[in-house]
């Protein structure tokens, strides 16, 4: 077995025999001494363990045909779009030759993928400022990202702008661009893919589809289109600031929270659902700055107040997810936080309140312990979700503003993170 394993390059197509089962398909690179990996022709990864593998067979290698990629010809009637390609599971396609994973990096590719596109616009240009997880980004990727987003919806060739991302903290850089695009004058689509795209379930074609409908809509809003249930049916276009991943896996992970999605959106038709800020001529501006010194904390049975010291020293701002209508561990608690909370304040660390529950609004006046917190100087986000009050904390902590002007900012709607009317 191991002699057998050293002589296989990664690439090569083997059959192994694991208990009764075969397994056919391309061997990849494991990172576990212990387990074999092999991409089997389905498209799904499966790992066995070396042990239990009895014989394993190295097969003829299919001639692997060079990509030729067919000539795209620009159709005049169509609006031209352009593309940002970030990383994730929707930028990347299969090497057949080694049965690991590349990065699109071409109109042509994505067309491949998505053939309809190219009945709903012209695909002009691809950027690729990064390629890395979402995991990975930052305030550096949501800056970078913001400016070079800003200078295509500013190119009159450019009807919208579409940005294919990772889908684990898509949501915190939908909200980074509501923010740091200012007077947005075309759609700015963020789309994903749960499922790789050489599966045959893969939720990216119809995402692609309907993101390339929405990018050549009248919506010049920051959204996040995807599937909208597990069907390929039809997408939503969710706010950048309301749109929260809920499932680890399912295709329509993403919901717009507390808030209706602007429209839903089908390959060839968009039915709006909510009032939206119109495709106009202005110039849509930049003001890409971020404080990285904010930290979003979720209150927990037990916290002490030795927490809170931490953060006032550390940070300049947090966010913290408080239970209920807006409660903390005060009074007859074991660890009174109250204390520690006002100190903090009046040290200069603003603390925001968001609610733990997603849905739902912050309604601290109901209860004593909310309104004892109030007196601290906490400022309730009302519905704000934790994720986006972090991403808006740290931006107006980057402008020259004072403490009592950054606690009204923070009540004040900017992008649409704040309903006052709950409609989910």
């Amino acid at each position: 077995m191991t002699k057998i394993e050293k002589e296989i390059d990664i690439g090569s197509r083997i059959k192994a025999v694991s208990g009764k089962k075969e397994y056919e398909g391309r061997l990849l690179e494991s990172y576990e001494s212990g387990i074999l990996l092999i991409k089997i022709d389905s498209g799904y990864n499966v790992g066995l363990a070396k042990e239990d593998i009895t014989t394993i067979e190295i097969l003829k290698n299919p001639e692997i045909k060079k990509e030729k990629l067919e000539k795209l010809e620009t159709k005049k009637n169509l609006p031209n779009i352009a593309l940002i390609a970030t990383g994730g599971t929707i930028s990347s396609k299969l090497d057949p030759a080694t049965g690991g994973v590349s990065w699109l990096s071409s109109p042509q590719q994505l067309i491949e993928l998505s053939p309809k596109i190219k009945e709903i616009c012209n695909i002009i240009r691809i950027e690729t400022p990064f390629m890395i997880a979402s995991e990975n980004m930052s305030s550096r990727e949501w800056i970078k990202l913001a400016k070079l987003t800003e200078k295509l919806l500013n190119n009159n060739d450019i009807s919208g702008v579409i940005i294919t991302h990772g889908t684990d903290f898509l949501h915190y850089t939908s909200s980074a661009l509501s923010f740091m695009l200012k007077n947005l004058n075309k759609p700015v689509i963020l789309t994903y893919s749960q499922r790789s795209t050489d599966r045959g379930s893969s939720d990216a074609v119809l995402n692609l589809v309907c993101a390339a409908k929405t990018a050549t809509s009248d919506i010049a809003e920051v959204m996040l289109v995807g599937h909208a249930s597990m069907n390929d049916d039809f997408c939503y276009a969710i706010p950048g600031t309301k749109a929260r991943k809920l499932h680890s896996s399912r295709r329509d992970a993403f919901k717009s929270v507390n808030k209706e999605p602007i429209a839903k959106i089908w390959p060839d038709k968009i039915e709006i659902l909510q009032d939206y800020n119109k495709r106009n001529i202005m110039k849509t501006e930049i003001d890409a700055v971020f404080n990285k010194n904010v930290a979003l904390v979720k209150f927990f049975p037990g916290m002490k107040p030795e927490d809170i010291e931490y953060y006032s020293s550390k940070y300049d701002g947090i966010i913290i997810e408080v239970a209920g209508l807006g409660h903390l561990a005060i009074d007859e608690a074991e660890n009174n936080l109250l204390p520690a909370i006002k100190k903090a304040i009046d040290n200069g660390l603003i603390i925001c309140a968001s609610p733990q529950t997603i849905y739902g609004r912050l309604e601290p006046h109901v209860y004593s312990p909310g309104r004892k917190l109030i007196k601290t100087g906490i400022i309730f986000l009302e519905d704000m979700l934790s994720e986006t009050a972090l991403v808006k904390l740290g931006w107006l902590l980057a402008h020259n503003y004072s403490k009592d002007e950054i606690k009204k900012l923070m009540t004040k709607n900017f992008s649409g993170e704040i309903n006052k009317r709950l409609e989910e």
